[in-house]
């Protein structure tokens, strides 16, 4: 029914039903993730051909040792997959285990905790966003050194003139760069070289 990644490690599929209903159904499951090596995002998805109930959706909770479980997050018919973060506590014990619950529940139950968990992220992501934020002074300054440093690479002298092409050429280079990785320009020294 559902299966977890967690990075550099192979994808777990020994879930155990926690409550066995008489008919044969459960709808609490659990997996039991050793804490070494640390980790701190995982992925939880459904296995091909699992269909939640109608109206339902499934609750995602971790519990690390001396710790209740906390909800990470849930999934859904319409969202089948998706990366959590975990925030194990420091300093846990070599040969410890943490407790992946994952509940089948009524929507309007997961909802609200959805809706809180979404709403604490975004604010310690603005925190994040705010902390790493450059001026756009500082931007333009080494968006302008990385045109100016490729594009004097054709010229031999302070008079030589640079070809339209040649700017054609690092408008894509740069936007490839851009595209491959964003936040290079927001590192103390970027490659100015295209």
């Amino acid at each position: 029914m559902f299966s977890v990644i967690i990075p550099g490690r192979p994808c777990l599929t020994d879930i155990v039903p926690v409550d066995p209903q008489p008919n044969g159904q459960s709808t609490k499951f659990a997996f039991t993730i050793p804490l070494a090596p640390d980790f701190s995002d995982l992925v939880v998805f459904f296995l091909p051909g699992t269909v939640l109930p109608p109206d339902t959706a499934a609750a995602i909770y971790i519990q690390f040792p001396d710790n209740g479980f906390r909800f990470i997050g849930a999934l859904a018919n319409e969202k089948p997959s998706a990366i959590l973060s975990t925030s194990p506590p420091p300093n846990l014990a070599p040969g410890m285990t943490a407790t992946l619950g994952i509940s089948i529940e009524p929507v309007q139950s997961v909802a609200p905790q959805l809706a809180t968990l979404e709403a604490e992220k975004g604010a310690s992501g603005q925190l994040v966003r705010q902390s790493r934020q450059i001026t756009t002074k500082v931007l333009a300054q080494r968006i302008i050194g990385n045109a100016f440093n490729f594009l004097a690479s054709f010229a031999s002298s302070d008079q030589d003139a640079v070809p339209l092409k040649a700017f054609r050429d690092w408008w894509t280079k740069f936007e490839r760069k851009v595209d491959m990785d964003p936040t290079f320009l927001e590192r103390e020294d970027p490659s100015a070289s295209g």
